[in-house]
């Protein structure tokens, strides 16, 4: 297949600008002899704790291990239900499963995509134990609303936040307001390291020593494993990477606000698709529309044969995947429909202007051939 004249994302512009400072992190590390935890490690943990200001900051393998060890040190386990949305990466409800607990799923709300708090409070039964709200695409759920529902079901919020880096949710970071906050780093996340990695953030002691010894296969001390854990660490070199990126994520992000902004005012006059508001905080991981009438699908060929790749996060919704087939789970009608309409189009913080109206320019000639 050819490279797309305008790809989903283009992380080169972003790694040229800081070359020479990730070339030395490298070096450093790879001079250095420590490869696993040690300064960078902690270093990176202080100032990404400094920057979403919470307590602590627990670097991990990845955006999924932190769900499974947030629930874990949190004392989910079989038997405890857990809410949450059924459009999502599998990611948010597999880590329900590997606790032993028992995913609900609760539609979400067709303007945001996220967790509809109506329904998460329909959802509550005197087994549940913790809400996971995912702040999909870069924005950010309503979480005034679903803490308080969390607080009456006496349940704790797990926030996960591997699309929302450095989203504002009224002054707080995303990830900050529940139990525990969980990222991703994955290379395509707005704080994106070179390879897999992950972090927990949370202002409780207890949960974060918990996460600790659960990180190191239960273990604070070497050859002193307390619990049954996992290999978990997050390694020196994405520790060093990620720590030249950290100083430009806000600015990267608004370089996505913005961009968002361009396809707003580009996409105004274009029938037969719903754009996505530039809502308060949000960060435009994803800039995702709706495709409506049936032709998601016709549209995205007929943009790839423009030269323009295009994603569809998430084509089924979590319930209807086949590892919960027998599961018995009813429909959920907005996720559903959503499902089969949303397209995330290009973007990036530093996406060219040219790029988005050619992106948009192959969009209106797909929806009205």
């Amino acid at each position: 297949m050819p490279h797309p004249a305008v790809p989903i994302l283009d992380l080169a512009p972003q790694h040229d600008a800081l070359w020479p400072e990730l070339a030395a992190a490298f070096e450093r590390v790879a001079r250095s002899g420590v490869f696993i935890g040690g300064d960078e490690v902690l270093a990176f943990e202080a100032e990404v704790a400094a920057f979403l200001g919470t307590r602590h900051a627990v670097g991990l393998n990845s955006g999924t291990d932190a769900l499974v060890i947030a629930l874990r040190a949190l004392g989910v386990g079989p038997g405890d239900e857990v809410i949450t949305s059924p459009f999502s990466f599998f990611a948010t409800a597999e880590a329900v499963s590997h606790v032993g607990a028992t995913p609900v799923f609760a539609d979400v709300d067709e303007a945001t995509f996220m967790l509809d708090p109506d329904a998460a409070e329909a959802a509550v039964t005197e087994r549940t134990r913790a809400i996971i709200p995912v702040h999909l695409y870069g924005g950010v759920a309503q979480m005034s609303r679903l803490t308080a529902v969390a607080e009456r079901a006496g349940a704790a919020v797990v926030e996960d936040c591997a699309q929302s880096f450095g989203a504002d949710c009224d002054g707080r970071q995303t990830g900050t307001i529940g139990a525990a906050g969980c990222y991703s780093f994955f290379p395509s996340k707005n704080l994106g390291a070179f390879g897999d990695a992950g972090l927990l953030a949370t202002d409780d002691d207890a949960l974060a020593t918990e996460a600790r010894k659960l990180r190191a296969h239960g273990g604070l001390k070497k050859y002193h494993n307390e619990a049954v854990g996992y290999n978990s660490r997050l390694d020196a070199l994405q520790a060093a990477l990620l720590r030249v990126k950290l100083p430009h994520v806000a600015e990267a992000n608004e370089g996505r606000r913005a961009a968002a902004e361009r396809y707003g005012e580009m996409l105004a006059d274009v029938a037969g698709i719903v754009a996505p508001e530039v809502t308060p905080g949000h960060v435009f991981h994803q800039y995702t529309v709706r495709i409506l009438g049936g032709r998601r699908d016709a549209v995205h060929d007929a943009l790839a044969a423009a030269g323009v790749q295009t994603m569809v996060y998430y084509p089924v919704p979590i319930h209807r995947l086949p590892v919960y087939a027998s599961s018995g789970y009813p429909s959920f009608p907005v996720s559903e429909r959503l499902a089969d309409e949303v397209l995330s189009l290009p973007i990036g913080p530093m996406i060219a202007e040219a790029d988005q109206a050619r992106v948009v320019d192959a969009l209106t000639r797909a929806l009205t051939a």
